[in-house]
């Protein structure tokens, strides 16, 4: 492989906002916007670092446009997503209205450009291409207004480009995502076993949950790393089936009455215990208003002492014995939008702006303190973080493994084929370069035919990424639980890296292969895709301007 840095220069143009004005002008370097904002760009043969400066104005956005860089429309580009994957990343030709978040790769012939910022950013950011230049656009807000940094220089963002040759996009994405992430955070072992949510949906007790450890452990036998036992939604003090999943976070419910209990049980069993928890969301009648966002009345973690109760909640589960924390919820509870719902800011856009309880913080920087504060709370106790709905790109080297695609299913095939098999593929370059990476579970419930089950799990298991099943025990007969069995013990060792060869040519890869070997899997049921007819989903394009 041959890599050369891209010197990207500065941008020919740029484009800066405050809370109630807008300036677009050649840029200049030192020049001060509205005399009281000032935007650096010290570049060095490697980078380019971006600092903006404000006194008294409220900056929200940053646009820099290079009209010197000239990309090919007769390449391919793969852009990354906000926060996790909806089943339509992929390869693309150029269009100019595409949202890319964090980074993209463009390739063409023998050669595989990637374009994008350091992680762990202090600015929300994405890039356009056209074929007159590139743009990156950075979201300094805070909640909907712009950000008060009071004189404090923010290093909002740090540049990188680089160019690979003699080698495949795949590899070239791997080496980007590398250069990304120099101090990637990663678990001690291979992170694999069974969540109960894809057959319980939430409807479980501690009784069904020593069946499923049970189960578990007899898919697992011969392994020599214990699987874990994840308890999702449903043990909660205040659960109520299809209706509310958040805390308090003290105890468990009537079905759930020993938390630490329960998890000395799934100790003795022979599993490492693991929890899910919404930290954000939580009704107990005790928090103080001022502790909650003004969003959507979820806690704001830049209230200190929100942060404080936020990782008490934390410690408390790691105290009870549990040792993998799946953190899930908390980019939908601050900024109150989907991933699919960002088009193209992460959360609301109005004059009459909402904000956070500490003004002074980019909502980049509030995402990160959040990880931050949590990976403090379990580190004592060495526990695994897990984070769900998070944003990869802020979280990386805060959190071991992040869940990278939306949920799978154990009741309909085409979800699981569309969005899982879609986050494996695209995040794989993400793995063991970001965090470990988990494309979401095998959800054996009944309705998804085992030839379906299966490929889905060999391709989890010989991707070398994490393998949770959700299974309802005794469900498949005596040859398909070997094979299940099979798959497991495959994916404790986590020794196999196979890699789409076909990512190029189709969002939901076929061909995958490790170099010496390959498989062909076969994803559509013989009727077609499955739909919604009133589909709410939707790509992530630029809208277009109003008459």
């Amino acid at each position: 492989m041959l890599k050369h840095v891209i010197d990207m220069g500065r941008p020919s143009w740029i484009t800066v906002e405050i809370d109630d004005d807008r300036i677009s002008k050649i840029y200049k370097e030192g020049a001060r916007y509205f005399n009281d904002v000032q935007v650096d760009i010290q570049c060095d043969p490697r980078h380019a670092d971006v600092f903006v400066t404000a006194s008294k104005a409220s900056v929200k956005y940053l646009k820099l446009r290079w009209n010197t860089v000239k990309l090919s429309k007769s390449a391919k580009f793969l852009g990354d997503e906000w926060e996790r994957a909806y089943g339509y990343m992929g390869f693309r030709g150029m269009i100019p209205n595409r949202i890319m978040p964090w980074y993209f790769l463009m390739s063409e012939d023998n050669k595989t450009s990637g374009y994008g910022v350091m992680v762990q950013p202090s600015a929300m950011c994405f890039w356009q291409i056209d074929t007159s230049g590139v743009t990156l656009f950075l979201d300094l807000r805070n909640g909907g207004s712009g950000v008060a940094l009071q004189g404090r220089k923010l290093k909002a963002a740090t540049i990188i480009a680089r160019s690979y040759e003699n080698v495949s996009s795949f590899e070239a994405a791997q080496s980007f995502c590398r250069d990304m992430c120099p101090s990637p955070l990663l678990p001690d072992f291979p992170v694999y076993g069974s969540n109960n949510w894809y057959y319980a949906y939430g409807n479980s007790s501690e009784e069904e949950i020593l069946s499923d450890t049970d189960y578990v452990l007899r898919v697992t036998h011969g392994t020599d790393n214990p699987p874990f036992m994840v308890i999702d939604d449903c043990w909660q003090e205040h659960h109520r089936l299809n209706e509310y999943n958040g805390g308090p976070w003290t105890r468990g419910n009537d079905k759930f009455p020993d938390m630490a209990g329960l998890a000395e049980k799934l100790r003795e069993k022979g599993v490492r215990p693991g929890i899910w928890v919404r930290l954000l969301l939580n009704e107990d009648q005790k928090i103080p208003e001022e502790w909650r966002s003004p969003l959507n009345g979820c806690l704001d973690p830049t209230h200190p002492e929100a942060l404080e109760y936020i990782k008490a909640d934390v410690q408390r589960m790691c105290a009870w014995g549990y040792r993998l924390i799946k953190h899930d919820f908390s980019t939908f509870d601050l900024f109150n939008r989907w991933g699919f719902e960002m088009n193209p800011l992460v959360t609301e856009e109005s004059k009459q702006g909402w904000h956070f309880h500490d003004r002074s913080k980019t909502n980049a920087e509030v995402v990160k303190m959040l990880y931050g504060a949590i990976l403090k709370a379990a580190r004592p106790y060495r526990a695994i973080i897990l984070g769900c709905n998070t944003i990869g790109h802020l979280g990386a080297g805060l959190m071991h493994l992040n869940r990278v695609g939306d949920d799978t299913s154990g009741r309909n095939w085409e979800r699981t084929r569309q969005i899982g098999i879609n986050a494996l593929a695209f995040r794989l370059p993400q793995h063991n370069t970001f965090y470990a990476i988990d494309a979401d579970c095998v959800g054996i419930a009944g309705p998804v035919k085992w030839s379906f089950n299966k490929q889905w799990a060999d391709l989890l298991a010989k991707s070398g990424t994490a393998l949770f099943i959700s299974a309802k025990p005794n469900l498949l007969n005596d040859h398909d639980e070997e094979e299940l069995r099979q798959t497991l013990v495959s994916a404790s060792k986590q020794d196999h890296h196979y890699v789409p060869i076909d990512w190029e040519e189709t969002d939901c890869p076929e061909v995958w292969a490790d170099g010496e070997h390959s498989v062909q899997y076969h994803w559509y049921e013989e009727g077609g895709l499955s739909f919604k007819y009133d589909a709410i989903r939707y790509q992530s394009y630029l809208s277009v301007v109003n008459q």
